[in-house]
């Protein structure tokens, strides 16, 4: 009994003996590795806020601003930590570490690549910039005010009222319609008149009830253009540059100029065609109206 624990003692003690010595042996990588750890977060946290005030002359969304600086810090940290173990010895230790991260990753990126596609798809929104809050725009669809950009979507204010929500990667790879960009908006309005009147005298009136919009653009001129051959009219598309881009700005346009043509329209005797049917209750097979009884009798 008293053998087995002088063996056991003397085996501790020349484990601690040995592990004594690796820790003197080693003291001088541990303390440089100490210097570099202490030394090395001070400079991530340094690069971070360069890094911060770099991005923020480029992207003014403060949450991508964020993330950048947190990727920036999170890559200098890792550095940092590969370096501490490369001092100290344990390079199996960092090839175990890269090979794991490698694997996960990968596996992380299969897993949630439609958050990725509209992650990045953000990241490239915020430096591209097509959209800002407040602007109004058109996208898969959907027209409103931006309200918020995010890193995962955008959310649109239809101008119904209601919330849209559509992923950013949607917004990335279709077409965006921007109406806040140049400051104003053009309206359209598609007319029609009759074939017999004169088309001179229709332009001119056109072009003068126009005139009287009180929200368009003074600086830009209206312009008139025959479009076609219509089934019973021929047609025509007035271009009215509205003063701003708000939404109220362009229904208050579109409804003076719809007034204000038709009103000129009734004063020189021009005529708007609209569609008219004729019901013929005689063919084979119908009755006449006057056999119906609904006229009652003389």
């Amino acid at each position: 009994m008293n053998l087995d624990i002088n063996q056991a003692v003397d085996l501790l003690t020349s484990k601690l003996t040995l592990w004594a010595k690796e820790f003197i042996r080693l003291l001088p990588n541990i303390v440089l590795a100490a210097v570099i750890l202490v030394l090395g977060l001070y400079l991530a946290k340094l690069i971070r806020k360069l890094a911060l005030k770099l991005i923020r002359k480029v992207s003014h969304i403060e949450t991508i601003n964020t993330l950048f600086g947190s990727v920036i810090y999170a890559i200098a940290i890792g550095v940092v930590f590969f370096v501490v173990l490369s001092v100290l010895n344990l390079d199996k230790a960092v090839t175990s570490i890269l090979a794991g991260a490698g694997i996960l990753g990968l596996a992380l990126a299969f897993a949630f690549q439609d958050i990725a596609a509209n992650f990045m798809s953000g990241i490239f929104l915020s430096f591209r910039r097509p959209l800002a809050v407040g602007d109004i725009v058109q996208s898969n669809d959907h027209m409103g005010i931006v309200e918020e950009v995010n890193l995962r979507d955008t959310m649109i204010r239809t101008f119904q009222g209601q919330r849209v929500i559509i992923p950013n990667k949607d917004v990335f790879q279709n077409t965006i319609e921007n109406f806040t960009v140049l400051g104003k908006r053009r309206l359209d309005l598609s007319v029609g008149v009759s074939y017999g009147d004169n088309l001179q005298k229709v332009k001119e009136i056109a072009l003068a009830a126009a005139a009287k919009v009180s929200v368009r653009a003074r600086d830009e001129e209206i312009t008139l253009f025959y479009n076609e051959f219509g089934d019973s009219s021929i047609n025509f598309s007035i271009r009215i540059w509205m003063q701003d881009t708000a939404q109220p700005t362009f229904l208050q346009g579109r409804h003076e100029a719809i007034m204000h043509i038709k009103e000129a329209f009734d004063a020189n005797d021009i005529m708007i065609p609209f569609p008219i049917r004729t019901l013929d209750f005689g063919i084979k097979g119908g009755e006449k109206l006057s056999d119906l009884g609904l006229f009652g009798k003389e």
